[in-house]
């Protein structure tokens, strides 16, 4: 059996900060609200969009309103406005000559599939779980155990790459190996406190994993 590699997105093999920062204030100026300072913003990616949205000050009763908005945004220019990070598409091929890959993201899975279709790498991933598809977003387990649950795996070689603790705590919670980067939106000192492997970029941890192999 080939072990499993799941891979987040924003941050780990994409960069899509523009596109979000960009749908961010197209919400916030739709309703007549001064859009947050970017660093504000950029803190906040890998949470959900209602969670991102409130904690810049949104009230609970209508952030589905900005996240709407975002989306609607969001999904015209994301394909347009979204780059792999360096390393990403060796990463991806790299792993995928010994292991199965998925992807496991806070992102909408409807957008995240477009995306990846559009870069032409969707086709090495055998699953994707998206916001929509759980109940419980990272850091709880059920995003990676829903993955997992459409793999053959064993989760002794089951692997997560991730840049935030959300990742590595999701990772952890599910019992599977946990692999931190810092190629994206948490410091390196924060990074080194969620108890996992740490490495630069995607390629670099999947590097450490073949050799497990």
């Amino acid at each position: 059996m080939k072990p499993v590699v799941l891979f987040d997105l924003d941050g780990t093999l994409i960069d899509s900060t523009e596109a979000i920062l960009e749908s961010f204030g197209v919400a916030f100026s739709r309703f007549k609200k001064v859009t947050p300072k970017e660093e504000l913003i950029k803190a906040q990616i890998g949470h959900t969009l209602e969670d991102m949205f409130m904690a810049l000050g949104v009230d609970k009763e209508i952030v589905n309103d900005y996240v709407d908005s975002y989306k609607e945004h969001y999904r015209r220019v994301s394909c347009e406005k979204t780059i792999l990070l360096p390393f990403a598409k060796d990463a991806i091929r790299e792993a995928y000559e010994f292991a199965t890959l998925g992807v496991v993201t806070t992102k909408t899975g409807r957008f995240s599939r477009e995306l990846l279709d559009s870069m032409g790498i969707m086709h090495y991933f055998d699953v994707l779980v998206g916001r929509e598809d759980v109940i419980n977003p990272k850091p709880h387990p059920e995003p990676i155990l829903k993955a997992l649950s459409k793999l053959s795996h064993d989760k002794n070689h089951s692997w997560m790459i991730g840049d935030t603790c959300m990742d590595i705590r999701s990772a952890n919670a599910s019992g599977v190996n946990a692999i931190g980067v810092t190629s994206g939106y948490s410091s390196v000192e924060f990074l080194l406190q969620c108890e996992s492997h740490l490495f630069d970029d995607a390629q670099k941890a999947v590097n450490f994993i073949k050799q497990q192999y």
